[in-house]
């Protein structure tokens, strides 16, 4: 199937819960709605012709203007060969979507990393906790609004700027590679001129 089949297939089961197809793009996607995404993709995964057998990607795009926090799956069928992207948007100040671990079990670890770096919450996720970031970190480095608070522990977040770590770099690796300094001659020793001794006269 093509993308315009499978949102076609998907809106005849589903009516208004799914949007219309995107424009012509690499990975063409459809917008549902959060509380239908759980039956959505139980039924994409399970109908005859579709067969979304795998969940290759749950990821989130933070749109502070928008006020809201769009989940993004994509969607593959190992079976038919055929994607399709399906989004979801949540309110930014709470932003909760159901989980779909129970559709997907990939998707466990991939809603917890939405939640590390976004702040979602995905009601019915059996371990939703931090997965990339220590349990105690403040804040959701993701978000477009995120401010760092210097450090973690004592440890410093503090970052290099890279163009001017690799000039460092660049000039340490020249002059390890520059020839030794020739090491100059010794000055030759400063010679002396003795004068002859004087014959005394034998008539004194």
């Amino acid at each position: 199937m093509n993308a315009q089949e499978i949102q076609a297939k998907l809106k005849a089961q589903f009516g208004e819960a799914v949007g219309e197809l995107s424009e012509a793009k690499i990975d063409p996607f459809v917008t549902v709605k959060a509380d239908k995404i759980v039956e959505i993709c139980q039924f994409a995964k399970g109908e005859a012709g579709l067969d979304f057998d795998y969940c290759e990607d749950v990821t989130g795009v933070d749109w502070p203007a928008r006020n809201l926090i769009e989940i993004v799956y994509h969607l593959f069928s190992l079976q038919n060969r055929h994607q399709i992207a399906l989004k979801v948007e949540t309110d930014r100040a709470q932003p909760s979507v159901p989980s779909v671990q129970g559709v997907w079990k990939a998707a466990n670890w991939l809603e917890r990393e939405v939640y590390d770096m976004l702040g979602v919450s995905f009601t019915g996720h059996p371990d939703l906790r931090r997965i990339l970031l220590p349990d105690d970190w403040v804040g959701h480095p993701l978000r477009k609004d995120y401010q760092e608070a210097g450090g973690y522990h004592g440890v410093s977040n503090t970052r290099f700027d890279p163009l001017v770590r690799l000039g460092q770099k660049v000039e340490e690796e020249r002059k390890a590679m520059a020839p030794p300094a020739p090491v100059p001659a010794p000055a030759p020793a400063p010679t002396t001129t003795t004068a002859p001794a004087k014959k005394e006269s034998p008539n004194g």
